[in-house]
């Protein structure tokens, strides 16, 4: 007999399509008991008093062979994401000098857009906030002008772990967990740079503290940091080498007639004859320019000194980007994608309750402390992987598979945070004369956003409204899981490159569109909040959204249509009319607080 299952595989409110030998429609969950309950396949198999010798050595070997091939797997992944970022650059090549030039940059919206744009080419808010740093240093942006930017780059930053997030789409559970996991980072950021943003152009906060910093401190010199990339550069260097000096010089708008930024030459040695006219080259560079460009005369390549695979090739940057864009998702959704079922084969029954409790438990007496730790770790582990990239895009598979909860994953986010600001601090030190002050101004300027962030929306508990905002987002996902994609590239490509393009026409046409559109929106929020909270006070036709067309108010016809694609019908969600009511009372009792309204469908 066919019938319809309401809850799906794993219990959620989104019906599909089954046969199945039962004629009665079983009764959707409660959400709320749906998150509570433990999501674990509870197996604990035969008990150890009961295994002969043989089982025993047999166990323990398999469980170490295990663990060590979640290692192997997870160096795997860094070095993915290390091949990532470098097709991403390739691929961007000198756009990122078009990008950050023009007067459209003293715009602030605009800045802000640049740095999230700039930040998803290069996948990485440390190289995009050092060619900021180089900008600012050689003059060519000041600090003012510069602050959105950074702020963008932190934005920016959170766009792999919302890819990491979709390897997970096949359990709808698992998606759900892992995409609001990943997504809390987005929220966090974008709530910090809303309020920061408004902050910062009415009173001029972190450039006026950041300011009376620098001059109050006696600067001295820094240098490049390298913990992680010491393992994993032995792997990712047999495949390509970059030469991140052509990239920086790129975004300052010199050394436009190199072609590549593949390394030519890994070795080189000293001529010392050539060093009569070295003066003379400082000289003429120095007087036009930053000083940071300069080709030394008397450093000669070696030919043929680099030994990896694309080394001489015929291809352009931009078709070696593509190529290593490909390899490098392959072999992180296929890391990725072993890691998980190797976790949750381990991972199972007591034991698993037994790691679950002890990594969401709380400090006994002073549970308050719980989260600061956290923060500190984040910071910590951050700073040791040199990537906040890296860190959250680890923990989002975690969170898919039950291990830790969104409330513990919540302060390690924003502990990684404040640990990616550290190598640009320690590497803006590095400069020299007057630049030296702005580099490190600017790099304080992303420190002290991120405080003022977690300041804000961490320490009181009521304040922290990524968290919820995160899981309505993971609920649509799980229901919809194309939303993921048209989140993802909205959100990091096509909203910024609109707001981008349209600054071109001049101030006046882009605010005469995007103030209509800012206005709209706070309105739906604010009308939003009130229905759910105390629609009586609203006119009976603003008491919900029915008076607009299902289009505006819902999510459903564009499943339909989405889902109808070959491409997507494994995502087809079919719901018959007897049974539409039990389904929009489910949706109902799935309450979010103020972020998800029953008035407002999706």
């Amino acid at each position: 007999m066919k019938s319809y299952d309401l809850n799906g595989q794993n219990g959620l409110a989104n019906p599909v399509f089954v046969e199945d030998v039962h004629t009665e429609v079983p009764l959707p969950k409660d959400v709320k008991a749906l998150e509570s309950e433990d999501h674990w396949h509870v197996d604990t198999g035969k008990a150890w008093s009961e295994m002969t010798g043989g089982e025993k050595v047999a166990r323990v070997v398999l469980n170490i062979s295990k663990v060590l091939m979640v290692f192997v797997l997870l160096y795997f992944f860094i070095c993915s994401l290390d091949l990532l970022s470098s097709s991403f650059r390739l691929i961007s090549g000198k756009s990122t000098s078009s990008l950050l030039g023009g007067e459209y940059m003293r715009n602030p919206v605009v800045g802000l857009m640049v740095g999230i744009l700039l930040t998803v080419l290069v996948q990485s808010s440390s190289t995009s906030t050092s060619i900021v740093v180089s900008m600012v240093s050689a003059g060519m942006l000041n600090v003012h002008e510069s602050i959105p930017i950074i702020m963008g780059t932190n934005i920016g930053t959170s766009v792999t772990n919302t890819i990491v997030s979709l390897t997970q789409v096949g359990d709808r559970e698992q998606f759900r967990l892992a995409f609001a996991g990943a997504t809390v980072h987005d929220m966090f950021n974008w709530l910090s740079v809303i309020v920061m943003l408004i902050l910062e152009l009415s009173f001029g906060l972190l450039e006026k503290l950041t300011g009376a910093i620098v001059e109050s401190v006696a600067l001295g010199s820094g240098s490049d940091i390298k913990i992680l990339k010491v393992v994993t550069e032995p792997f990712t260097d047999l495949i390509i080498e970059l030469d991140s000096v052509v990239l920086k010089c790129w975004g300052l708008g010199e050394w436009l007639e190199k072609d590549t930024m593949i390394k030519q030459f890994c070795e080189s040695y000293t001529n010392s004859s050539l060093e009569v006219n070295l003066q003379n080259v400082v000289n003429s560079t120095v007087s036009s320019g930053s000083g940071f460009c300069i080709e030394d005369p008397t450093e000669v390549g070696v030919e043929h000194s680099c030994h990896f695979l694309f080394y001489g090739t015929a291809l352009t940057d931009s078709q070696v980007g593509i190529i290593l864009l490909v390899a490098s998702l392959i072999i992180l959704c296929s890391a990725l994608i072993i890691i998980v079922k190797l976790l949750n084969s381990m991972l199972k029954g007591s034991i698993a309750l037994v790691i679950k409790k002890t990594l969401n438990a709380d400090i006994p007496y002073v549970p308050w402390l719980t989260g600061y730790i956290a923060l500190a770790i984040g910071a910590v582990m951050t700073f040791i992987v040199q990537s906040s990239s890296i860190f959250t895009s680890t923990l989002t598979p975690l969170i898919g598979i039950g291990i830790i909860t969104v409330e513990r994953a919540y302060p390690l986010t924003l502990g990684s945070n404040i640990g990616t600001t550290t190598t640009a601090l320690l590497a803006s030190l590095a400069g020299e004369g007057e630049g030296l002050a702005n580099a490190v101004q600017i790099a304080l300027v992303h420190l002290f956003f991120n405080i003022f962030g977690i300041l804000i929306f961490y320490p009181i508990p009521f304040m922290r409204f990524p968290i919820p905002m995160c899981k309505a987002l993971g609920k649509i996902t799980a229901q919809y899981r194309w939303f993921a994609v048209v989140y993802l590239i909205f959100m990091f490509f096509l909203m910024p490159a609109m707001i981008f393009v349209l600054s071109l026409g001049g101030t006046i046409v882009l605010w005469s569109v995007l103030g209509p559109i800012v206005i709209v929106l706070l309105a739906v929020v604010i009308i939003n909040v009130i229905q759910s909270k105390r629609s009586q006070v609203l006119p009976g036709v603003l008491q919900n959204w029915d008076f607009l067309p299902k289009p505006l108010r819902s999510l459903d016809p564009y499943d339909r249509v989405l889902t109808a694609l070959p491409c997507c019908k494994s995502c087809q969600a079919v719901a018959p009319p007897d049974v539409e009511s039990i389904r929009t009372q489910s949706e109902s009792t799935n309450s979010v607080g103020c972020f998800d309204n029953k008035n407002f469908s999706y």
